[in-house]
């Protein structure tokens, strides 16, 4: 009884595992970008809110304030899309990004790594000091790791 036991929760620990690495994969895509870099998207629907412009107009501030030079050498980008454009729907598929959503795309060693901070500028939109010291952080947080 005990050996079943064993065995059928060692079965199901290599299931578990796999599922992860598979879920992992699927939020790392292979890239052709040479070298380290981070991608800002900000993704919205054609019909825009306070917020969501706040969102882009906050981000696009910080960027300019204190990543002009990594923009200019284009260690960091900025993009704004439009989800409802036919043209935008694999990368909005790709983020599973349906209306508004702030992403960064880390991309190091040929891969890219998406994290989400929607919540976050949704509930700091309006707060311009904190939502740029904590974009920054987060922002900084990845350079370190490039």
């Amino acid at each position: 009884m005990m050996k079943q036991f064993l065995v059928l929760s060692a079965f199901f620990f290599v299931l578990f595992q796999s599922c992860q690495a598979q879920e992992d994969h699927s939020k790392t895509m292979a890239t052709n970008q040479p070298g380290g870099k981070i991608e800002v998207i900000d993704f919205h629907s054609t019909h825009r809110c306070k917020t969501c412009l706040k969102i882009e107009d906050n981000t696009t501030k910080l960027l300019k304030q204190e990543f002009s030079d990594e923009m200019k050498k284009g260690l960091i980008t900025f993009q704004t899309i439009n989800v409802d454009e036919e043209e935008n729907a694999k990368i909005a598929e790709r983020f599973e990004a349906a209306g508004t959503a702030l992403f960064l795309n880390v991309i190091k060693d040929g891969k890219e790594h998406h994290i989400d901070l929607t919540n976050f500028a949704f509930m700091k939109a309006f707060d311009e000091e904190e939502f740029a010291n904590e974009l920054k952080q987060k922002i900084e947080e990845q350079l370190k790791m490039l």
